[in-house]
């Protein structure tokens, strides 16, 4: 497992910040880079961090001078030393421009805090916070502080240091490369996985509905999650632990991450057409999770592949919640 290149977005306030050391820590394990990068609502001159301060002088420029600065503070951070930094700042909104530069820059992670101020702000709130995760082609590690978080200071430099990880499964396809990724950040870090699949409360609301069909339902949910449970953790040197929960899988998800003491939630994103012919969207349970996780959640895309509403496979007679 091995994260080479990180976009790390910033508003450069405090909260921005607190994602700098998870970037950091990452590129330095790996011998990788960090692009710094910032979105502006006007257009910045290419070479601004190189253009005499005369040209800047000037009133309409100021805040072109304020925007140097404030880069020039952070780039000199001691948590960037010995890494390679590269600062990129855009014209643009924030959603479809960090998108856009985790293509561009064949991004690894991106890591943001989900709240700020300024443009960063209006990418890290509400509905484009998930659009960024919906639309970034690789893993979205957010973090909201001051939960906890899972980075070791030495002293000028930060290490990633995972005791325990949490993935969050459904057994669908999206969470196929998830659990694979957490599988290698568990090897990787000597750390324990644990595992949990939450059967959603409706099957609880069917089964009341429709008393015989809806007990029958549920009765073979709860089998078939158990041997899949059962078989996920003989897989891979049997060192996973597993739990099967009832009720709102985001409700789930984040009181056993607390319970557990997870350093990290690990959960696969799935894209579904909007119904309105807007952007993207995740699922709603997915969104819960990062808003109230006690820890950092990685949301780690299944593909590009964009789906409409959740279907149910024909080899999966059982139906499957949605996360």
């Amino acid at each position: 497992m091995s994260f080479r290149n990180l976009l790390f977005p910033t508003d450069f306030t405090p909260h921005a910040r607190s994602a700098l050391k998870y970037a950091a820590a990452f590129a330095r394990e790996s011998g990788g880079k960090v692009v710094l990068f910032s979105v502006q609502t006007a257009k910045v001159p290419a070479n601004l961090m190189t253009l005499p301060q005369r040209v800047l002088a000037d009133q309409d420029t100021q805040w072109l001078s304020q925007l140097r600065k404030e880069v020039t503070e952070l780039l000199s951070d001691p948590l960037f030393d010995g890494l390679e930094v590269e600062p990129v700042i855009v014209e643009g909104e924030p959603a479809s421009e960090i998108a856009k530069a985790v293509r561009d820059s064949d991004i690894d992670l991106v890591t943001v805090v989900t709240h700020g101020r300024r443009g960063l702000a209006r990418a890290l709130f509400g509905s484009t916070a998930e659009e960024i995760i919906a639309e970034a082609p690789c893993p979205v590690l957010t973090i909201r502080p001051p939960q906890h978080d899972f980075i070791e200071h030495r002293g000028k430099s930060t290490r990633v240091r995972l005791n325990r990880i949490l993935l969050a499964t459904n057994f669908r396809p999206s969470s196929n490369a998830a659990t694979h990724l957490a599988r290698e950040m568990a090897e990787a870090n000597g750390a324990e996985l644990d595992a949990v699949y939450v059967i959603g409360d409706y099957f609880e609301q069917i089964s009341v509905m429709f008393p015989e069909g809806g007990r029958s339902a549920l009765s073979r949910m709860r089998d078939e999650v158990s041997q899949r449970m059962q078989s996920f953790a003989q897989e891979g040197a049997g060192r996973a632990k597993t739990h099967i929960a009832e009720g709102r899988p985001y409700a789930e998800i984040v009181r056993l991450a607390a319970h557990v003491d997870a350093d990290l939630i690990v959960i696969g994103t799935t894209v579904h057409a909007s119904l309105f012919g807007g952007a993207p969207a995740l699922g709603s349970e997915i969104e819960r999770v990062v808003r109230n996780a006690p820890c950092p959640v990685l949301c780690v895309p299944s593909g590009k592949v964009v789906t409409p509403l959740p279907a149910f496979s024909r080899s999966q007679p059982v139906p499957q919640p949605q996360m």
